[in-house]
This record gives structure tokens, C-alpha cells and sequence, in this order.
């Protein structure tokens, strides 16, 4: 510690430190001040304190020459230091990370009006992979490095194109602690974490962010006994803003993608069970779906359950169990699918299978269950009367009803009344018959189907979304309002689930004569619900930003086709 009996210091270096010490930090600065009154008569008294933290590499007798400054407008020196180094010490605190480390260290207070240089205070951006395919997270890093009284900071990451974005939350108290860069002791803390999920491939940059942060200086020329007395301080606050720099991400894209590709990029497991292994006909039965892992959870499609014939099936709910790492979202995804079986008898539900992209081997994998025995007994109640069909054999011949019908002779017979009769009904035969046919021919034309029942379908999915929104349900929300959108494309224009890709839809479009302007509407709100999913912020006005998103693009596809 070097001690200057006064305030009026200008210009304080210390004496050239030898190779055998090490400078861990410093100088760091303090200032005390005392008042006395006596009969009357104030006296002042204060002094400036500069203190370094060393370290003696190896022992011996080493000289840390005199410090200098100017003092009171005159040159002024101290002594010259001898330190005597001996022994092995152990392992100290402040070189080890221990308590010294977990503790913010004085920082420097430089005169008010000196320039806050970047060596001074800057933030590194480090991202933990520069090359990684569509989907695999990326944890991006921001970390502050200061030589200054750096007392708040301000920055956000902005909304990116091309990204799905989730921040880290990390302790608004910020633990400071010492590192070395070109022989230079700084301040250091991690100020923010993001993970980073990218949507397409390529060459897709980070842009820089520019962080808004105040610097703490002193003016000498602010009266110590005013201040003192008054409430005020000989400290001013400097704006700076620094600037951290960009990133640039090298995106591949995914090799080609299987038919049943479930979207997720990661290192996952599955696992799948029934909640009954014997059930009555008409009782519903719980199919328990698994997916585990690290990846891009949230982004997972549904599974595809298929079941024997004779069975009823619901939409399955998805409970989202994933937390948010450095390495993505970990946890798990869980697919309770209700199905309801009609007929007694012995049943297998087949496998089911997850096809991923595996991060580490860079291979698409496939993973499956084992399949699954449910034995189905005599339902009561109204499935009392149901027959097992499910060893039954279909040309089985059945029983052949032989009574026969009475004849009678009756003066109506070939009567007028009897002659309208049978017109009138060979009259409504024909008519039923056109009928039936054009509704046949309806309902042969699945696609047709789908498609007007689409907007109906949506509807019913949005009305859905709203009951989770007036709930504060946000995950289940944004999963019903994707559902609804990628539901009513697919319905709407035919098209299987592996196909629907933003490219195909466009050009599907286009070819009904919809204007570029409602495509790009009704891109924009998938993206914009997706987005909304991972968006920091006020979870309600999201939530009712992207319902009538969705509900808008839907109404205008509806009316334009």
C-alpha cells in the first residue's frame, strides 16, 4: 500500500516491479477524509491509499523501487521496498479462485474527465461451437473484463433472424473475479449467456451489441467539507458504451431427411407403456409416450401411434419437463395418447418410433419401443352386447334367418292407392339414390374433405389455445397454435406432414393464385409463433400478439381460396 498524505495527487506510478513477482491486480484506489471543529476553528485532514496484491514466483531477496508522483503540483517519492521471499506457501485463496476471487475487487477511480480507454473495459463474445447444423444450440457467451469502477452495464441480445433464442438466467448479484489477459489484471464476471438454436443454414451472423455502462470517476475540484455536509459526493458518473463484437456461425444443413423425421437434433431416448395391461371394451387406456435427452425439446413433432383396427383415438397432451443448459434444452417430452377399444379380444400395439439427427455421431438414428399387449374383456353397460372380432375370421358365414314371411290376400293389392304408393316410393328410392351417390363420391375424395373441413378444424384448435391463454399456459398455448397452423396448411392444401416446409407452402399457394403478400402473412405468423415460444417478456401480451397473428393469416387464406 502506498499512502499520500493528501487528495491533490496526480500521475502515481509505482517503481518497476521484477520479473520474480507477479502483479496479480492493482492499483486500487481509496480515499479517506477526516473533519474536526475545535473553539470554532475546522480542520481538514484526508489522504489517498493505492493498493497492488503481488505474488513472488520463486524466493529471494527482491527491490520494488520507489513510487512517484505528483503531489501538490511538486514531485514526490517513496521508499523503496524490500521484500524477502522464503518457503513454500499454500495455496492461496486469491491465486486458487478461493474467497478473494468470489468478492469483487477494488477496481480503479481514475480522475474525472480521463478517457475510458478499451483496454480500460471491453467484453469478449466467445461461442461454445463455430460450425454446427441446423438446430444443434449454440451457447453464446458475453463476458466483461474491467480495469475501472464499472458500476452498471446495460444490454440485450435483439431479435434475430434465422434464430430461436433462449436466455440463460444467471444471478442479478454478480460475482467478480481476477483474470490475466497480456499480463493485465481485470475485474471479470459472465454478464449474460444466450442458446442459440439456428433455423437454416449458411453463413449466419451474430450481430454486435452495444452495452450502455457507467463509469465511476472523482473530481478533485468538489469541496470535501461541502460534500460531506450536504449530502453530495466528490464522484461523477461517465456514460460509456461499449461495444461487443460479432459472431459468425458456419450453419450446415441436415443430411437428407426421412420420411418420418421427428424435427429433433440432440442426443435423445424413448420409452413407451401402457397404464393397464387389461382393460374392458369402452374403457379408455393411456398409451405413455417418453422422449429424453439434450437437444431442441421444444421442437419436437408428435409421434405417430398406430393402433389395430377397432379402436378410438384423442390427440395426445404433451407435458413439457425440459430445463434450458449451456448445451440446450435437457429433460424430457411426454405423450399421453388416450385410445379407447371397442371389441374384446387380445391386442399388440406395434412399435413406435423416433427418428432423430444425433449431434455426436452426425447420423440420423432411429430409435424404437418394444410393442405393447393390452387383453380387452367384455365391456359392461352398453358394451355388453360386443363381439370379439379380433379372432374372428371376416368370411366366417352368418346365421341365416328362416322364418318365413306370411302372405295374405288383400283387396288393396293392384288398388289405385297401392299403384301410388309404390310410385311414390320407387320415386323416393331414386332420389336417395342420387343422393347417397354425390355424398359417396364426397366422401371418397378424402383430400377434398380434409380440405374443407380444414378452417373448421382450426377454429376449433384456436377456440382451444384461447381457454390455455386465459389459464396463462404458455407452453401448451404456443403448442396449440402451431398445431393449428400447420394443421390447416396441411388440411388446406393436401400435404403430408413431411412435407410441409415454408417453401413448399409458398409455391402451393401460388399455384391457387394467392398473392405473395397473404403467403408472406401467413409464413410470418408461424415464424412469429415459434418465435413467441422462447421470447422473453411479458408472457400474456405474447400470448394474445401471436392468437390474433394466427387468427388473422387463417381468416385471409380462408377467404382468398
Amino acid at each position: 500500500r502506498y499512502v499520500v498524505n493528501t487528495t491533490e495527487v496526480e500521475g502515481f506510478r509505482m517503481g518497476n516491479v521484477p520479473d520474480a513477482i507477479e502483479v496479480l491486480g492493482g492499483p486500487y484506489t481509496s480515499t479517506q477524509q477526516s473533519f474536526s471543529m475545535v473553539n470554532g476553528k475546522t480542520t481538514h485532514s484526508a489522504s489517498v491509499t493505492y493498493t497492488y496484491v503481488l505474488m513472488a514466483k520463486k524466493n529471494g531477496t527482491y527491490v520494488i523501487p520507489a513510487a512517484r508522483a505528483k503531489v501538490g503540483g511538486q514531485a514526490a517519492a517513496s521508499q523503496a521496498l524490500r521484500i524477502n521471499v522464503s518457503g513454500t506457501a499454500p495455496q492461496s485463496n486469491a491465486h486458487s479462485g478461493g474467497n478473494y476471487q468470489q468478492q469483487r475487487p477494488a477496481a480503479r477511480v481514475d480522475r474525472a474527465g480521463s478517457a475510458v480507454r478499451g483496454g480500460d473495459l471491453f467484453i469478449r463474445v466467445t461461442a461454445s461451437k463455430q460450425r454446427v447444423y441446423e438446430q444443434e444450440p449454440v451457447l453464446l457467451t458475453y463476458k466483461v473484463y474491467t480495469q475501472v469502477e464499472l458500476t452498471q452495464l446495460e444490454g440485450k441480445m435483439p431479435d434475430l433472424n434465422g434464430f430461436h433464442t433462449q436466455e440463460i438466467p444467471l444471478p442479478q448479484q454478480k460475482s467478480f473475479h481476477i483474470e490475466k489477459i497480456n499480463g493485465r489484471a481485470y475485474n471479470c464476471v459472465t454478464w449474460s449467456q444466450y442458446v442459440m438454436f439456428p433455423q437454416m443454414s449458411g453463413k449466419l451472423e451474430i450481430p454486435s451489441i452495444t452495452f450502455k455502462g457507467i463509469v465511476v470517476q472523482q473530481d478533485p475540484n468538489v469541496d470535501p467539507f461541502e460534500a460531506f455536509f450536504n449530502g453530495g459526493s466528490s464522484y461523477v458518473e461517465v456514460k460509456k458504451e461499449i461495444k461487443a463484437p460479432g459472431v459468425i456461425l458456419q450453419v450446415d444443413a441436415l443430411p437428407q431427411k426421412p420420411a418420418n423425421f421427428s424435427g429433433g437434433v440432440g442426443t435423445f431416448s424413448v420409452q413407451a407403456s401402457l397404464d393397464k395391461a387389461t382393460v374392458k371394451a369402452g374403457d379408455p387406456v393411456n398409451v405413455h409416450f417418453v422422449v429424453s435427452g439434450t437437444g431442441n425439446m421444444k421442437l419436437l413433432k408428435e409421434p405417430q401411434l398406430e393402433l389395430p383396427k377397432d379402436f378410438d383415438r384423442y390427440d395426445a397432451k404433451v407435458t413439457d419437463n425440459s430445463k434450458l443448459t449451456a448445451a440446450g434444452l435437457s429433460g424430457s417430452r411426454v405423450y399421453d395418447f388416450l385410445i379407447v377399444p371397442r371389441n374384446m379380444g387380445n391386442y399388440t400395439i406395434p412399435a413406435m418410433e423416433f427418428v432423430y439427427f444425433d449431434t455426436t455421431t452426425k447420423q440420423y438414428k432411429t430409435l424404437r419401443t418394444q410393442p405393447m399387449t393390452l387383453k380387452v374383456e367384455k365391456g359392461s353397460g352398453n358394451t355388453a352386447a360386443m363381439v370379439d372380432y379380433s379372432q374372428r375370421n371376416d368370411n366366417d358365414i352368418h346365421d341365416i334367418f328362416a322364418k318365413q314371411p306370411a302372405v295374405e290376400n288383400d283387396a288393396f293389392f293392384a288398388s289405385t292407392m297401392y299403384w301410388m304408393i309404390n310410385a311414390i316410393v320407387v320415386a323416393i328410392f331414386f332420389v336417395l339414390v342420387v343422393v347417397f351417390r354425390k355424398r359417396a363420391m364426397a366422401m371418397a375424395d378424402t383430400a377434398a374433405l380434409r380440405g374443407k373441413k380444414a378452417n373448421k378444424v382450426a377454429v376449433k384448435r384456436l377456440k382451444k389455445a384461447a381457454k390455455l391463454m386465459q389459464k396463462g399456459n404458455s407452453s401448451e398455448f404456443y403448442d396449440e397454435v402451431l398445431r393449428a397452423l400447420w394443421g390447416y396448411v396441411g388440411d388446406k392444401l393436401t400435404m403430408p406432414v413431411e412435407q410441409l416446409t415454408r417453401e413448399n407452402i409458398a409455391e402451393k399457394f401460388s399455384g391457387k393464385n394467392i398473392t405473395e403478400d397473404v403467403i408472406q402473412q401467413f409464413i410470418e405468423a408461424i415464424e412469429e409463433c415459434e418465435y413467441a415460444r422462447y421470447a422473453p417478456g411479458d408472457p400474456e401480451g405474447n400470448m394474445h400478439k401471436t392468437y390474433d397473428k394466427a387468427s388473422e393469416a387463417i381468416t385471409i387464406i380462408e377467404r382468398s381460396i
